[in-house]
């Protein structure tokens, strides 16, 4: 361990503050200010549909655990990474706090905030997850008309357009729309034309009653499909040109995205509420390649190959049945919860054929290759279908501390093969989880759990034997335990310990990806968030990871006992900071720091160390008459060399230096 991720801790750790709970997610929303202004009870600021000059989220971040508001992230995890494993792939989302299966993510037309529940953030959700909760909240519409266009470009020639709008049709009907367009020119040349279109109403014929209809489509006519490198050896690639595409012309597709969705909120009586959510997530895939060169020495020499697959499907029909008894015994207050929760997803994949383009050097030029006759194969069929069953409590007594407990019962079933040869996977296992939280002291609370679950452990990557083979479901756990404090003026301090442990998939000796053993992710984490002074907001993370993995295949040398992907130490550091001298500018920055990342199976190539500072402004003013910000970032701001990893030994360049501005009005 370096001394720069201690010395961070320590600091961390050397300032109190509070931790923000998360709501309890049987409740629905509702719109809030500011985190520094935040009740204990109130998420991540997700205002009504039409507003979006005020979105920031550095100042509306409860944790450094990870917040998004729009276009605006912060924090230390993403909803691909948390505590080293991707809560998107466990299946471990939920939209306004009810289950939701997502082929595709909903993107910032209908989700307004994202939140990831973790730690103590996620007391108040009575079936928390092991790999952590990825919470999406909606756009809601609001009473009052109101619409918010946005128009950016960027330094690669990217021109973006939003549009989002509110309008209450009646003293009960409020509905929202939104429409966008990118016409993307990426980091490596390649090309993400795309234009998406969102609906959204909230209906309520009565006080105890409110229906929230939503459906929103996305239109991908082009994307273009860059190079993935893959080094035949124990070493790295070389240094990979920016602002290149190597690859044909014809390797593009495209693909049609859809979400859509009900949510029922009804209070039946008074202590009694029942939440009912049912969900439809779907894609479907036209042209889909991949682009793989695998070089054969380091000085960038090898072969390319391009696997062409016939029209892909994918789609899940998900949701969540919540009944809820609230009654309160002074200072106490409790809460049971009974829910039903389910899912059936159908995928269409396999069929591919692969073209070998021969020779290649991927510092130089690409071959000019016409684009062949694609002879596709039988396509294989997967099936899944599962139903989880639970019951929960709650507890809350003011000035003692929090209990949750909570048991399920899951039955699960995969087939996937080709019709006359199908493979069956069937599990029934009992789920439990466990979370306390004790207040020693005004603004002091020590938080502990335990949590067990059935989670999914994605698709074969395109660089396997198997490529987009669905992989089974996996038995999880997760212990965590830490403090919580607070020294008031919104200052909030987590700091903790966990462990995760799942089973390890990654391509094995013959190419396939596949179980190698289990991975266990112990760690550190520490976040502090909100306002050191009236003009300066900071979110700040760090975390200390110390993954291992054990099995069979490591006791016998063939794989190594560090995860592919696994990065020892990182920091995230943000802030915000609105000079009283110049009133409606705003400056920020970002720095990101993570040692180095895991790269092979064996252990023998790491992505090396990276440090990336991101710079920007803002400038709010009055347009016509209406409330306007003019946003100005940089990314990579001194254009750091290096590789995203994209798998085992598989890699793309690190984006370079990029510089967008857009203009934000409110009507």
């Amino acid at each position: 361990m370096t001394g720069a991720p201690i010395l961070f801790l320590a600091l961390l750790m050397a300032a109190p503050a509070l931790a923000q709970p998360a709501p309890n997610d049987s409740t629905p929303p509702a719109d809030v200010p500011d985190a520094e202004h935040a009740t204990p009870t109130d998420t991540p600021a997700v205002a009504a549909t039409g507003s979006r000059s005020a979105e920031n989220a550095v100042r509306q971040a409860g944790d450094a655990f990870g917040t998004s508001i729009g276009r605006e992230v912060s924090g230390l995890y993403s909803r691909e990474r948390v505590r080293g494993f991707s809560p998107v792939v466990a299946g471990n989302v939920r939209i306004d706090g009810l289950y939701f299966d997502p082929i595709v993510v909903p993107s910032s037309r209908l989700v307004r905030a994202t939140a990831i529940r973790v730690g103590p953030s996620a007391l108040g959700s009575p079936f928390p997850a092991p790999t952590g909760i990825v919470d999406l909240g909606l756009r809601r519409p609001g009473q009052e008309a109101a619409a918010s266009l946005l128009v950016g470009y960027n330094t690669w020639h990217t021109p973006t357009a939003e549009f989002d709008a509110s309008l209450p049709v009646s003293s009960t009907l409020s509905i929202g729309v939104g429409a966008g367009m990118q016409l993307e020119n990426g980091f490596n040349k390649t090309r993400d034309h795309s234009v998406e279109g969102a609906f959204i109403a909230e209906w309520k014929p009565s006080a105890r009653l409110s229906l929230l209809p939503f459906f929103t489509v996305r239109e991908t006519p082009i994307d273009d499909h860059g190079p993935i490198s893959v080094p035949q050896g124990n070493f790295l690639p070389p240094r990979l040109p920016r602002r290149q595409f190597f690859g044909p012309w014809w390797s593009r597709g495209g693909d049609t995205e859809l979400n859509a969705g009900l949510i029922a909120d009804w209070t039946i009586t008074n202590g009694w509420l029942l939440r009912a959510g049912l969900f439809r997530s779907q894609r479907v895939v036209n042209g889909q390649f991949a682009n793989v060169v695998r070089i054969t020495a380091p000085d960038g020499t090898g072969t390319q190959r391009i696997t062409g697959d016939p029209t892909l499907y994918n789609a899940s029909t998900s949701g969540e049945l919540r009944l809820t008894r609230r009654f309160e015994d002074g200072p106490r207050r409790h809460q049971i919860h009974a829910t039903l929760r389910g899912r059936q997803g159908y995928r269409r994949f396999d069929g591919s054929q692969a073209v070998d383009l021969g020779p290649v050097n991927i510092l130089g030029v690409a071959p000019n290759v016409l684009p062949p006759t694609l002879n596709f194969g039988p396509q294989q069929d997967d099936n899944v279908r599962q139903w989880t069953g639970g019951i929960a409590y709650e507890g809350r007594w003011d000035g003692v501390g929090e209990l949750s407990v909570g048991v399920q019962k899951s039955e699960y079933s995969k087939r996937i093969g080709f019709p006359d040869a199908i493979t069956a996977t069937d599990a029934t296992p009992w789920l439990y989880n466990v979370t306390a939280a004790a207040q020693l002291a005004d603004g002091v609370t020590l938080y502990g759990g335990a949590v067990t679950g059935l989670e999914e452990s994605g698709v074969a990557p395109n660089f396997a034997a198997n490529r987009n083979e669905a992989l089974p479901a996996i038995r999880t756990r997760q212990i965590d335990a830490g403090v919580r404090l607070n020294l008031g003026g919104g200052m909030r301090m987590v700091a903790g310990l966990f462990e995760v442990s799942k089973p390890y998939f990654n391509l094995d000796t013959a190419g396939r990806f596949d179980v190698l053993g289990e991975v266990i992710n112990r760690g550190v984490e520490a976040s502090l968030a909100g306002p050191l002074t009236d003009e300066l907001s900071i979110v700040a993370g760090a975390v200390l990871l110390r993954p291992r993995v054990t099995g069979e295949a490591v006791t016998r040398g063939l794989v190594g006992r560090l995860p592919v992907g696994a990065i020892a130490e990182r920091i995230e550091f943000s802030a915000d900071w609105r000079p009283g001298f110049a009133p409606g500018l705003s400056l920020d920055m970002r720095l990101s720091y993570r040692s180095p990342e895991v790269a092979t199976v064996n252990n023998l190539v790491f992505v090396p160390t990276r440090t990336l500072i991101d710079v920007g402004g803002r400038y709010r003013f009055m347009l016509a008459g209406n409330e306007a910000v003019l946003r100005i970032q940089t990314t990579n701001l001194t254009s750091q060399q290096g590789f995203d990893l994209r798998g085992a030994n598989a890699y793309t360049v690190l984006p370079g230096r990029v510089t967008q501005a857009y203009l934000t009005v409110d009507f």
